[in-house]
């Protein structure tokens, strides 16, 4: 397959380079991994594509050539045959073509033996899609194991042996369901076949390296495809036991499916909202809220059936909800930044607003859940309110809150500490008090007077009621 005029717009100039100064000196060198199957399916290779070369030199080979073209070369993974040209702050992985054996953690082998065929090394790969290789210079694709063929029908299919091939690295298995959800693939029967029986070496596996993958499903537009594969194989039940518990817990009258279908879709819907977000943090941290924000339905459902209708409840099920979502995402080694986003989220996401709401219980509203979390909360409930089965987008209600939300904001109104027309060192001087808790109680206590009365937050105004509330404060101490 001649690709030459496809690609001659595309950013080649190094890699280009790359492939005619290996084979200037007498070795073969291809473009492998995931660029090679995108640009198949997309026809174009974006500016920030992370390059991957398999060459038939050895690596102390590829570092005499190209530092005697003075590019910094390092041995990023020197074990495993890999060095990495580094040019114009881009980096370019070269590793030799290898044979891996004898893997000892269900991730990593234990021994890796160079080899100068091509064929060899496309061999010990996950997937005939990514077990492809393309010549520059040629213009030509390898396609040993038809992967070509497999992009072509939407299929994921393991190189070789797919038992082998997930005995090898567990990884593999949910990056069978990762490419399936990127890529809107089926996973074709035998590797399917293969995970089901494998499923219970996910558990070999980091939670670092598992965490990774998660968050990848949850980049890409439709996460249900990638969770669904993970339940229908079993390795939901390993990775989100929690999640597997939803499956089957029916709800109420006002929801169409089980928790489970729900919240996947609840998931799915966030894509809508986010059209043209490249924040990839701020996606993957709402997908996860909208996937774990009824996780706790199953534990705090109470049935009730009146006159043949379901009306069972949930109550405070976003409290318990945010308490597993936090350690769901402390287990899988989420940073503390993601950990309190998510479970913040989840927390807040049950909220009815209605016309009788006072200016002061929207700031109330606004002061509970953070300016930093309204807009995805929102996002949030309107992907829960579709996920339902049973609304259609755009809530008038939400609308609504959102206005005031925005003039209140308008208005500077006081909404966190902040906010106050006074800090804590005008309290400890005007008051002569020391550092310490109570300062802090002040602080708080003036906040919510200024939430009720915004009028009320000028610095002559909030120390006269610091005194009135130490005062107060001492009295109940001492009682």
């Amino acid at each position: 397959m001649s690709i030459t005029e496809e690609i001659k717009n595309n950013p080649l100039e190094m890699p280009m380079f790359i492939s005619k100064t290996l084979a200037d000196n007498g070795y073969e060198c291809y473009v492998v991994g995931g660029i090679v199957r995108d640009f198949i399916l997309y026809k174009s290779i974006p500016e920030d594509a992370d390059w991957d070369f398999a060459t038939s030199a050895e690596p102390d080979e590829v570092t005499r050539i190209f530092q005697r073209k003075k590019l910094l070369v390092i041995p990023t993974g020197i074990k495993h045959g890999t060095v990495t040209v580094f040019h114009n702050g881009k980096n370019y992985q070269i590793t030799t073509f290898r044979i891996d054996k004898n893997y000892y953690d269900y991730r990593h082998p234990s021994e890796v033996v160079f080899t100068r065929n091509i064929r060899e090394d496309l061999a010990r790969r996950d997937f005939t899609i990514n077990a492809m290789a393309l010549d520059l210079i040629k213009g030509e694709i390898i396609d040993e194991f038809g992967g070509m063929e497999d992009l072509k029908n939407g299929i994921i299919r393991a190189v070789g042996d797919p038992e082998v091939r997930f005995e090898e690295d567990a990884l593999r298995m949910l990056r069978a369901c990762r490419f399936a959800s990127k890529l809107n693939f089926r996973i074709e029967e035998k590797t399917l076949l293969a995970i089901k029986n494998k499923a219970e070496n996910i558990t070999k596996i980091s939670a670092e390296r598992v965490r990774d993958e998660i968050i990848k499903i949850m980049l890409s537009y439709k996460p249900s495809i990638g969770i669904e594969y993970m339940r229908e194989t079993g390795l939901l039940s390993y990775i989100l036991p929690e999640l597997q518990d939803c499956y089957g817990v029916s709800q109420n009258v006002y929801h169409k499916y089980d928790v489970y279908y729900h919240s996947l879709l609840t998931c799915d819907k966030i894509s809508d909202f986010i059209e043209g977000v490249n924040d990839q943090k701020r996606i993957y941290r709402l997908k996860l809220a909208g996937l774990f924000h009824d996780i706790a339905k199953p534990v705090t459902k109470q049935e009730v059936i009146e006159n043949g209708i379901d009306v069972s409840t949930f109550y405070n099920h976003e409290v318990v909800g945010a308490g597993m979502t936090k350690r769901i995402l402390k287990r899988l080694r989420f940073s503390n930044d993601d950990i309190d986003y998510i479970t913040r989220l989840v927390r807040h996401h049950m909220f009815y607003y209605t016309d009788e709401w006072t200016d002061s219980a929207v700031r109330r509203f606004m002061r509970n859940v953070g300016l930093d979390l309204l807009d995805d909360l929102f996002i949030l409930r309107e992907a829960d309110r579709i996920g339902s089965g049973k609304r259609k987008p755009g809530s008038v209600s939400l609308q609504k809150l959102k206005d005031r939300i925005l003039m209140i904001i308008e208005q500077e109104n006081a909404i966190s500490l902040k906010d106050l027309k006074v800090d804590g060192y005008d309290i400890m001087s005007a008051l002569n008090i020391p550092p310490g808790p109570m300062v802090g109680r002040i602080l708080n206590g003036l906040l919510q007077i200024v939430i009720e009365d915004p009028s009320k937050n000028e610095k002559e105004t909030l120390i006269k009621l610091a005194a009135d509330l130490y005062r107060n404060f001492q009295q109940t101490t001492k009682t």
